[in-house]
């Protein structure tokens, strides 16, 4: 099976593209963590799992610090979001095994970790700057499907205590629960 990072990729990038210089220190659902720290890490986790894809994986974390949000963020974000999704178009890159971030995991496996990241951030980031977010029910529920994957014994950092959300609930807002995010959060006033 392969996962379609492009649905994601694209919304993301457009939430990306509406975000405006002044936003950079607006918070997000991250606590702590203000829009250009999630666009930092975007931009590194988009190019890890790139290379991941393309098995040719580097060394180091995307970092959540602001100061590392590159000046061409603009346009750079946009462009890495694209080529990640574009390394995993290639069936090859679900294949054997592969790393991002110093984590060895198979191809399929860093796949879906990918969509999750793009896919939750994405989130973040157009709640913080008032935007529309729309997931394909598809893809939110390959990356629940994830985030329950560890039940209880979460890897540190990863996720942050469930948020419990009704079974009924959209597919998106049962992921946000899964990962520790309230699906109702809005930026203080």
């Amino acid at each position: 099976m392969t996962t379609d990072l492009g649905r994601a990729a694209a919304t993301t990038a457009q939430v990306v593209a509406g975000i405006r210089d002044e936003q950079l220190t607006a918070p997000t659902p991250c606590e702590g963590t203000p829009v250009a720290g999630i666009l930092a890490h975007l931009a590194g986790l988009a190019y890890a799992f790139r290379m991941a894809g393309e098995k040719t994986p580097v060394d180091g974390q995307a970092s959540l610090d602001a100061g590392m949000l590159p000046a061409d963020w603009h346009t750079r974000i946009p462009a890495e979001l694209d080529a990640l999704a574009a390394a995993w178009r290639d069936p090859a890159a679900h294949e054997g095994m592969t790393a991002a971030g110093g984590v060895e995991m198979p191809g399929e496996v860093a796949a879906v970790v990918a969509l999750d990241e793009v896919v939750v951030h994405g989130w973040d980031l157009a709640v913080a700057t008032g935007q529309p977010y729309d997931v394909d029910p598809a893809d939110a529920d390959a990356c629940r499907a994830f985030a329950d994957s560890f039940g209880d014994d979460r890897p540190p950092g990863l996720y942050g205590p469930r948020v419990e959300v009704p079974d009924e609930a959209p597919a998106l807002d049962r992921l946000l629960g899964a990962t520790g995010r309230d699906p109702g959060w809005k930026p203080p006033v």
